[in-house]
């Protein structure tokens, strides 16, 4: 499929984007306050404006031509990545510009993955969104290492250029590679639009479930990875990479090769994965150990795309971007609190002591939530549903 091509060239240009100028910024401001709570802020700081933009963008995810929305925002990203590189830059500056990128990002998902739906039949949705997982891991993996490097020889400013530019090359891929194609849904983007939609959403309980699933243990794990830089300065972007390598081997064996009769029996466990190997940070283990749990707990974000596939079986064709899209704000908003919490838990103790933190409170909540997520879809769908 041609344009799955495109979408999948245009996402990756954005996730390297965001991989490389993430690292960049990260190790600038770690290395001007010397702060684990700014520098975590500065790399998943900016998911916390997602909350925002999941209350009064999201509506547009459905209601704006899909070419025209995702190539006008990778150009505000390139634009706002190139003024983060400027010198001088206050740290106070540099955070509320990337609040307002925080924004800009919250209608990218539902626009990418609505866009995702038209082009792929239902049937090939959860495959399809692997493959996008796959490339992101992927592209962490290189990302982050290439970060490291360019982060060395052309410095943490020279990095972020780097960035703006592969933004708009982002930009530049989708408005000649995607077909024009009209709005999803009828009517004007709005405030009330989005409030609507997002009640509508969350007034289903098996939804809310699939949706907390989604956002609180993935969000309090990414507050793990938001320590990686104060936890080993010089090895940081290494463990970035290793934790892209555990999501991409996860997304794969999921995505390709587990038979549709064991994903539901293997959502729990996977969801379990994410956090109880970062529980031996509470050793405060070296390199080598610290590295292996980091692997093999990526490996359990492959829940995601499982929990994600249920969340498209539970919500009509019209609403799909925008579910998708609170999907994905909210999943940011949550790394960014989880990044906050773990900054904060760090300053007072010591970054190997919050991550330990941090995935006991993971494993808590899945264990939680495990009782709203055991019925089979296809049971759901045939009881009464005011809104499907």
């Amino acid at each position: 499929m041609p344009e799955f091509s495109v979408l999948f060239a245009s996402s990756a240009a954005q996730t390297a984007a965001s991989t490389v100028s993430g690292l960049a910024l990260g190790t600038l401001v770690y290395a001007e306050t010397g702060s684990p709570l700014l520098a975590a802020l500065s790399m998943f700081g900016p998911s916390l404006a997602q909350v925002v933009g999941a209350t009064v963008l999201l509506s547009a995810a459905d209601r704006l031509p899909p070419r025209a929305a995702m190539s006008g925002l990778a150009a505000v990203f390139a634009a706002g990545t190139a003024v983060l590189a400027v010198p001088g830059l206050p740290v106070g500056v540099a955070l509320a510009l990337l609040f307002g990128l925080g924004l800009a990002s919250s209608l990218g998902g539902g626009v990418r993955y609505g866009l995702l739906t038209d082009i792929l039949p239902r049937e090939g949705y959860l495959l399809g969104r692997s493959v996008l997982n796959m490339s992101v891991g992927l592209l962490q993996i290189a990302g982050y290492a290439t970060g490291a490097l360019l982060v060395s020889v052309l410095s943490p400013r020279g990095t972020l250029l780097a960035a703006a530019v592969l933004y708009l090359l982002g930009a530049v891929v989708t408005r000649f590679g995607l077909a024009r194609r009209p709005a999803r849904a009828d009517g004007r983007p709005s405030a009330a639009a989005t409030w609507r939609g997002n009640r509508l959403l969350w007034s289903s309980a098996p939804r809310r479930y699939v949706y907390l699933a989604l956002w609180v243990p993935n969000g309090l794990i990414v507050g793990c990875e938001a320590l990686f830089v104060p936890y080993a300065p010089a090895h940081a972007g290494a463990l970035f990479a290793l934790a892209a390598l555990g999501m991409l081997v996860g997304d794969l064996v999921v995505g390709r090769f587990v038979p549709d009769r064991w994903r539901e029996r293997l959502a729990a466990p996977l969801r379990l994965l994410l956090a109880v190997p970062y529980l031996v940070f509470a050793l405060e283990p070296g390199l080598p150990l610290a590295a292996a749990a980091i692997v093999l707990a990526s490996a359990g974000f492959a829940a995601s795309l499982l929990l994600q596939d249920r969340l498209v079986a539970l919500t009509p064709p019209e609403l799909r971007g925008h579910a998708l899209g609170l999907h994905a704000s909210g999943m940011m908003t949550m790394q960014g609190v989880g990044a906050a919490v773990a900054g904060a838990v760090a300053q007072q103790t010591s970054p190997a002591t919050a991550m330990a933190v941090m995935a006991a409170a993971s494993a808590v909540v899945t264990i939680v939530l495990a009782p709203g997520l055991r019925t089979p879809v296809g049971g759901l769908l045939t009881r009464s549903d005011p809104d499907m």
